[in-house]
């Protein structure tokens, strides 16, 4: 049989997600990738069981299937991922922004509204920001109330794909700077940052699952001592940029909550604490400047 229709496909999908569970992708990932190879909504997959794809729209979507049992994610695919409400374009240079990082934008969003009275200089800074999806998301929030946001990565494509981000989800107040974390930014008399926030590489580079991993940039993953010591030089250097009361938070491995507590005590933060994302797991730690 010719598979042609979209009720053929989505026979075809029920088959390749009922096979052998480790190498069982997920069905929206197909259903997503259909629909971006004939550009419908997702009303169609319902509605219009009976259209015909083209020669080249199936030959496009068995294609996407292979790379995708291949080891590339769907996002990669379709360049594009949902963050936070927004679409946010993706490449090879940035990692997908991933569910569980909205919870350190809710964190960061919460903190403002508990601590509005007391914020002077409004200013935040988005260390690695990689797609830009923490950076945008927060500005697209407080557009509204006079912040300034600082987006910083090492990766001059991953710049480019997030000013791209900037322009498309019409977010003007974002300041993108090429640096290594904080070394191209200037240390001032006075901190210039009421927060840091941060998604840095925390998986241990030594990690058996890194060499399973197919598309995304490695370096935006992993970091030597078991996964933390990014994290600690974000932690260690805060302070000269952030002021006192300021808040920083960082995003880490599910189980490194300890390990990054500890780091953010040795540097002399108060209040800290550790949120769990929608998994119940530790993700985000939280600290004030004394």
């Amino acid at each position: 049989m010719t598979i042609s229709t979209i009720r053929q496909i989505k026979q075809q999908i029920q088959q390749l997600t009922n096979g052998d569970t480790d190498n069982q992708l997920p069905s929206f990932w197909l259903t997503d990738w259909l629909l971006h190879v004939i550009d419908k909504p997702a009303i169609t997959l319902m509605t219009d069981e009976d259209y015909q794809l083209t020669d080249s729209e199936i030959a496009l979507f068995n294609d996407g299937v292979v790379k995708m049992q291949q080891g590339i994610p769907l996002a990669y695919l379709t360049g594009q991922q949902e963050f936070w409400s927004l679409s946010f374009n993706v490449n090879e240079h940035t990692l997908i922004p991933r569910p569980d990082t909205e919870v350190l934008v809710e964190q960061v969003l919460n903190w403002i509204n508990d601590h509005s009275t007391c914020l002077s200089n409004k200013r935040l800074l988005d260390l690695g920001t990689g797609s830009g999806c923490i950076a945008i998301s927060l500005a697209h929030e407080l557009k509204h109330a006079n912040w300034q946001v600082v987006a910083v990565d090492l990766s001059s494509e991953a710049l480019k794909v997030a000013q791209h981000n900037a322009v498309s989800n019409n977010v003007a107040d974002v300041e993108f700077v090429q640096s290594s974390w904080y070394q191209a930014l200037p240390i001032c008399d006075e901190p210039q940052f009421d927060i840091i926030v941060s998604n840095p590489p925390y998986i241990d580079e030594t990690d058996e699952h890194l060499a399973h991993l197919k598309a995304e940039p490695i370096s935006a993953l992993s970091a030597p001592n078991q996964g933390l010591a990014d994290i600690e030089h974000i932690v260690q250097q805060a302070t000269k940029y952030l002021r006192t009361g300021g808040l920083l938070a960082i995003e880490h491995g599910y189980d490194q909550g300890d390990a990054v507590r500890q780091l953010f005590l040795n540097s002399n933060f108060e209040s800290v604490d550790t949120a769990k994302d929608y998994g119940g797991n530790d993700r985000v730690t939280l600290g004030q400047a004394q």
